[in-house]
């Protein structure tokens, strides 16, 4: 049914800057809120940033506000995720997902069609 696939990922130095792509296999993405989330060894899941099906309204963690911004071009059946001032904290694998509970105080917690992930590594 549902493909998606993550890219961008790479090497970067702190205070540099990464921008991610998931990109979904047909047009269903667009009615669907995303989510991007992150694994890092060692470290719980993390919801990063979600954005609705519209791209209206977004979501993100504390950790990352302010620094990475989260959009979206459903013509190209895209969501995307700017990342500035990274930092070592922000080293991990990023995923995204369908967010199934895309409200203010559930997302990033009920997700699905995750895709394979993309590494971000963050180091001098």
């Amino acid at each position: 049914q549902v493909q998606l696939v993550e890219s961008g990922g790479g090497l970067v130095q702190p205070g540099g800057s990464l921008r991610l792509s998931c990109a979904a296999s047909d047009s269903t993405l667009d009615y669907y809120a995303i989510l991007w989330f992150r694994q890092a060894p060692g470290k719980e899941r993390e919801g990063v940033s979600c954005i609705s099906s519209s791209g209206g309204t977004k979501y993100y963690a504390d950790s990352v506000k302010g620094r990475f911004t989260i959009s979206r071009d459903n013509a190209k059946n895209t969501v995307y995720l700017q990342m500035n001032s990274l930092n070592s904290e922000d080293t991990a694998v990023y995923h995204c997902a369908i967010d199934l509970t895309p409200t203010s105080t559930h997302w990033g917690q009920d997700f699905g069609y995750w895709g394979q992930g993309t590494q971000v590594t963050v180091s001098s």
